[in-house]
Formats: structure tokens, C-alpha cells, sequence
């Protein structure tokens, strides 16, 4: 089993509350690691029928027989009755990190922890696989490019599921059932082209409106279905930075997605060797840089504190790492040499920012980390480094 970087910082949580929420995609491994986890604990996933029933028909029984020694509830929003009991009985029993609450719908589940549950809950975020987490393995691959189209999915490495067949299975049963559960969309096949749509639109800055003519939806419509992709965990939005550099500052978001594998699908690439020429190869590798850097931070207990930078003028730098109101400009370029062109924009905001060179970051797909005049050099492979060194 592939040891996940999450471990450590669940682990330190259950000593400090008495549940533990742990939240994420579909398939992400969630179960797998609660299970290595917490080997001794009883476990219910609420997606199966018995199991729900007997959540629901007697969840003050079914806490007073397992609460005390531990307890997994797989996909807890499935059984909303059950968060009524938990306030109580963990205000009664004060004992740490005995119950786990798991679930794949972030919406529904934070929605029932807000409502009865806050200051209880330690909360955490399972995503896919990261590099770090692959590199002491057998699926470690010196070739960036296997990833951006294999995704971090464990079944593709796992079980040895093809990309071609596990990412349009993926996404049909999240489109049946999950979309479903959170939002009342009633044409799905519409929903399916909107997915596509934003897959196309990977590392742009989001227009609601554009998205909505070209499916002949509402721009509240629109609005309303990337809030269901944020929630179910596909897509995030990094935000512009603002900072008074005496520049107007572009205020819309731009979108990305969690897994690059997902994206590649909708985007109906069928090979690896089909995104060489690609015409969103670049966007896809920017994509997949800033989503490690994300899931990184998520795995080691912390807010990614990510956004972009991007003026008027044109001046932009793809992730600005906010530390404390300190920034870290980092620029991704998907070439595999390096070149005098790539360090243009960090140049500019040097610039504007004062900030120095060595704590500015240029991370490519070559092989080679280096530190040059004006920035550090990482390779995709150290991304590793960039996580530590803020």
C-alpha cells in the first residue's frame, strides 16, 4: 500500500478532537487509509442499504455500542439523522478521535458538521496520489507527461485501471449519482457539456458568461454548476492576489482541476503521446503543478494560501504563494529548456513587489534544478522543495 503523506496529520488530530472528518473526491482513498488507519475501529459505509438502516433506524444504540472504541461512517452524509446524536454523545463521553466521518460530497457533509458540530471536528482533505507520495514506489516515472494524462487516481496504479477506461466511468457515476444528491440538475447531458467546457477552459481566468452563451444556460446557472464542481471536489478556483503595486489587478478567479487525468478525458485525449502537440499541454502542465502544490498543503495540515497575479498591462505570474502577507511568485513553463523568455514575468514583479530572486521560483519540465539570477529553477520532479521552502 502506498503510504499516504495525510497519515501524520490525522493522526495528530485525534488527540485533540473527538471527531475526525476526513472530506475528498470520489475515490481518492479515503476508505483504504482509514482502514490502515484505524484497523480496530468498527466501520459502516452509508451507501449500503443495512448499514444506513441501522444508522438510521437507531443512531443513540448504534453510538453507545461502537462510540466509545471507535467508529468509521463512510459517506456520513448519506445519514443527515446521525449528526444530531454525535453533539450530545461526544459532549458526554469527552473521549478523543474515536469517531471518523468520511464522505465524498464536501457540500452536504460540512453543511451538517456547521449546523451541529463546530469546534468538534477536526477537518481534513484526502485528495489523489501526489509525487511525493509515488516517488518510493514502483509507479515513479521519470516522464511529466505520463502523469498529466494518467491523473493520480489510486485505481490507475493500484489496480492498473487504463486512464481510457477508469476516468469516463469516474465521470458517469458522478454525473448519475453524486451531481444528483447535491443539486437538482435536471439535464445531464447538458451538465456532461459543461464539463467538457470547462475542461477546455483549464488555467483561464473563468467568464461565467462565456460558459453560459456557449451552452445556452443562464450565467446564474452557470455559477451555480462550478459551485457543484468545487463542492464534489473536481475543480478549484485560485484567486487573483491583490496587493497595492499602483496596478489594476484582474479580479476574476481562474479555474483548475484537481486531477489533470479527468481533465485529458473530457478533453478526449486517448494517448499519452496525443498531448505532446497538444494545444492546452501548457495550460495542463501549469494545471498539474499548482494542483500538487495544493494537495501538498492540504496533506500536511495547511491552507494552500495559493493565487495568480495578473494586471492590466498584462504582467502575470501563474502562482503567488501568500505566506503571512509575504509572497512567493512562482512561474510554471512547461518547456524542458530553459530559456532568458521564462524569466520575464518574474522579473516584472520583482519589480513591482521587491520581492528577491531567491525567494522567487521558476518550476519546468526539464530535468535539472538550479539556482539562476533570478529565481530557483525546480524541476517538476522537486516540486517537493517549493512545499518545503515556504
Amino acid at each position: 500500500m502506498i503510504k499516504r503523506s495525510l497519515e501524520s496529520y490525522i493522526k495528530k488530530l485525534t488527540d485533540k478532537y473527538p471527531i475526525i472528518s476526513v472530506s475528498g473526491p470520489r475515490q481518492s482513498g479515503k476508505t483504504t487509509l482509514l482502514k490502515m488507519l484505524f484497523p480496530h475501529y468498527a466501520y459502516v459505509n452509508a451507501e449500503n442499504l443495512d448499514d444506513r438502516l441501522a444508522l438510521e433506524e437507531d443512531p443513540r444504540g448504534f453510538l453507545a455500542q461502537y462510540g466509545d472504541s471507535g467508529i468509521v461512517i463512510d459517506e456520513a452524509q448519506r445519514v443527515p439523522a446521525i449528526f444530531s446524536y454525535l453533539q450530545p454523545f461526544v459532549d458526554d463521553t469527552r473521549v478523543m478521535g474515536k469517531i471518523i466521518l468520511s464522505g465524498s460530497q464536501n457540500f452536504l457533509l460540512m453543511e451538517k458538521i456547521t449546523q451541529s458540530l463546530a469546534g468538534r471536528v477536526g477537518l481534513v482533505n484526502l485528495f489523489p496520489f501526489t509525487l511525493e507520495e509515488l516517488k518510493p514506489t514502483r509507479y515513479w516515472y521519470e516522464d511529466v507527461t505520463y502523469y498529466l494524462f494518467s491523473g493520480m487516481y489510486p485505481a490507475i496504479y493500484d489496480r492498473g485501471i487504463e486512464p481510457v477506461d477508469y476516468y469516463p466511468n469516474y465521470l458517469q457515476t458522478y454525473v448519475e449519482r453524486d451531481v444528483r444528491s447535491i443539486k437538482n440538475i435536471g439535464d445531464l447531458n447538458t451538465f456532461s457539456r459543461f464539463l467538457q467546457l470547462c475542461a477546455a477552459r483549464v488555467g483561464q481566468v473563468l467568464n461565467y458568461s462565456s460558459i453560459a452563451n456557449d451552452l445556452g444556460i443562464d450565467h446564474k446557472t452557470a455559477k451555480s454548476w462550478i459551485s457543484v464542481l468545487e463542492a464534489s471536489y473536481i475543480i478549484f478556483l485560485l484567486n487573483p492576489h491583490f496587493k497595492n503595486y499602483n496596478k489594476r489587478v484582474i479580479k476574476q478567479p481562474k479555474l483548475y482541476f484537481y486531477d489533470t487525468g479527468l481533465a485529458t478525458s473530457l478533453l478526449r485525449i486517448r494517448r499519452k503521446e496525443d498531448l505532446y502537440s497538444f494545444y492546452l499541454k501548457g495550460n495542463l502542465f501549469e494545471n498539474f503543478i499548482i494542483s500538487e502544490y495544493v494537495k501538498n498543503s492540504f496533506h500536511a495540515g495547511r491552507q494552500p494560501d495559493a493565487f495568480f497575479f495578473r494586471d492590466s498591462s498584462g504582467n502575470e505570474i501563474d502562482l503567488i504563494i501568500d505566506r503571512s502577507g509575504f509572497p512567493i511568485p512562482v512561474e510554471i513553463k512547461s518547456g524542458a529548456t530553459i530559456n532568458q523568455e521564462f524569466f520575464k514575468g518574474l522579473q516584472k514583479y520583482q519589480e513591482l513587489s521587491n520581492v528577491l530572486p531567491e525567494e522567487s521560483f521558476l518550476v519546468y519540465s526539464g530535468d535539472i534544478s538550479v539556482k539562476r539570477k533570478y529565481a530557483q529553477v525546480l524541476s517538476w520532479k522537486d516540486l517537493g522543495r517549493l512545499g518545503g521552502s515556504v
